[in-house]
């Protein structure tokens, strides 16, 4: 179990540490290409896919940093209210019937769709883009397992309790 909870904290770390060292290159990215394009008149297609993809790998390695962390957003109109045993009854049912199934339905319906694109090595399609897609694609499962992760030791962490 140790050894299982030093691996998912690891996995979990990386993503919120990429996601965070990330948002600064994009913010610069952005704002040269603004520049270059309004002042300059001048547009890089590879330089605009390359937001869309730093976009892609903060939000999605945010997405497990922060569901981790257990720093997602709630209603609290009434958890806020509830002891330590219904918060825990809500966060495991949650856990259960929401992001589990949600995240093996991800796994499940966008395999094919990414195994496709990394066989084919698929590339943009605009003239001048990235030759990546197929990375940009693959950030989905990712996603999709380091929820499916981190639900499976949230539900092991709160049976040990």
């Amino acid at each position: 179990m140790i050894f299982f909870e030093k691996i998912i904290n690891s996995f979990v770390n990386f993503f919120g540490n990429m996601s965070s060292f990330l948002l600064f290159p994009m913010i610069l990215i952005t704002f040269f290409v603004a520049i270059t394009r309004y002042i300059f008149d001048f547009g890089s297609i590879a330089l605009q896919e390359l937001i869309i993809y730093l976009h892609a790998f903060v939000f999605l390695g945010g997405i497990i940093y922060i569901t981790h962390r257990n720093k997602n957003v709630r209603i609290d109109i009434f958890y806020n209210k509830f002891n330590k045993i219904k918060k825990n009854l809500v966060n495991t049912c949650g856990t259960l019937f929401f992001l589990l199934i949600t995240s093996t339905t991800i796994i499940l319906t966008s395999f094919d769709y990414v195994l496709q694109s990394v066989i084919l090595q698929e590339s943009s399609r605009e003239a001048g883009g990235l030759p990546f897609v197929y990375i940009l694609k693959s950030f989905i499962l990712i996603m999709a397992f380091g929820l499916l992760l981190h639900g499976l030791h949230f539900l092991l962490k709160n049976y040990k309790k």
